[in-house]
């Protein structure tokens, strides 16, 4: 095993480009309860790409290296006195902090050829699984799955109405809304993506471009209205999916796309209407996965991230193929990370001669 390794790395909070370095690092050491993982796949979220702004939830302590949540990689080492997974077991890694999530904690980057990771957090990843299936499951997949059955509990037959449908969580909500027997309200920016979300299983679909939302929603659910949703724009519309909910209704929050590349947290709003929301007692709530991986013990978390890997491997949740680059294109990567509708997930790739049949 070398004694460096390469590492993405920020100096300091900035635009990505301006402030990643290549690096090279010492190869980690896991302590006791830890799994040192040579990595073979790990996306690049725009989650990543906020952090590194300083405009998420959380601030690490700089410099840091680069990437935030999942990778997939096989056990190459472990920590003294550490039993459970086996070396050269091949899985998924969630880097989370070990202690509830909250402002400011640090967590392990995935942007690096090697981590340490703590073994009670790990998923073992069957072989006909590719990498990039794999190092994609602990994020968008698992987000679909605690939206819809967890943080809303959306029961067959009910409407769900989301926003951004045409992302990567919103059509893996699609997928598994049919799966489930949920019929979706869909709500995209574009005319031209109507068709397509519709082929995808979508239900209904509303454009605002030339819709409005608000009564497009009571056109189709009806007198008893729709009571569920989930929201990752923010801003204008996601005011306008609280004030279209039945009375009663929930709207979980869980991005502001609408304010993608804005780093000033007073402009990350929702301009809630208040007489909708008291006299229709109508709840509106945030979710956070890294709150989530925070709080939730790491059996609750291996088991939903167990019902993500079998969803997958059932081709219920279908998950696009990423485009693979090196760590020495990481500009290329981010460009593409950050193109409108690329529809392809940026993935850093490294290549270990023993594992070339499973890229």
């Amino acid at each position: 095993m070398p004694q460096s390794m390469r590492a993405l790395v920020a100096g300091k909070v900035g635009e990505p480009t301006d402030v990643l370095r290549l690096e090279s690092r010492p190869v980690p050491t896991p302590k006791a309860g830890q799994a040192l993982i040579r990595v073979k796949a790990t996306p690049i979220h725009a989650s990543d790409l906020h952090v590194l702004r300083g405009r998420y939830g959380f601030s690490p302590k700089f410099p840091t290296v680069g990437g935030h949540m999942e990778c997939v990689g096989r056990i190459e080492a472990l920590g003294p006195d550490t039993e459970g997974p086996k070396i050269g077991e091949r899985v998924v890694a969630v880097a989370v902090p070990a202690v509830p999530a909250v402002p400011g904690p640090h967590v392990a980057g995935t942007w690096q050829e090697y981590l340490v990771a703590d073994t009670r957090r790990l998923l073992p990843i069957p072989d006909h699984l590719s990498d990039s299936s794999a190092c994609q499951l602990a994020v968008n997949p698992l987000t679909a799955l605690l939206l819809v059955t967890r943080e809303l509990d959306v029961q067959p037959g009910e409407w769900l109405l989301q926003t951004a449908a045409g992302s990567t969580v919103g059509r893996l909500v699609i997928q598994l809304s049919r799966h489930l027997g949920i019929r979706t309200i869909n709500v995209v920016r574009r005319r031209d993506a109507v068709e397509e979300i519709k082929a995808l299983g979508g239900d209904e679909v509303i454009c605002t471009e030339d819709e409005d939302l608000l009564q497009r929603v009571a056109e189709i659910a009806g007198p008893a209205g729709a009571r569920k949703a989930i929201d990752c724009v923010a801003g204008h519309v996601g005011a306008q999916v609280s004030q279209a909910l039945a009375p009663g209704g929930e709207l979980v929050v869980y991005g502001a796309l609408s304010t993608h590349r804005q780093a000033d947290p007073a402009a990350l709003t929702i301009p809630l209407q208040a007489r909708s929301v008291i006299y229709e007692t109508k709840a509106v709530r945030g979710f956070w996965l890294n709150r989530w991986f925070g709080t939730a013990s790491p059996e609750d978390a291996l088991r939903a991230l167990s019902e993500v890997r079998s969803l997958v491997a059932d081709e219920v949740l279908s998950i696009p193929q990423g485009q693979p680059f090196p760590l020495e294109r990481f500009t290329e990567a981010i460009s593409l990370a950050e193109t409108p509708a690329h529809g392809t997930k940026p993935l850093f790739v490294f290549e270990d001669g023993r594992d070339k049949d499973d890229r």
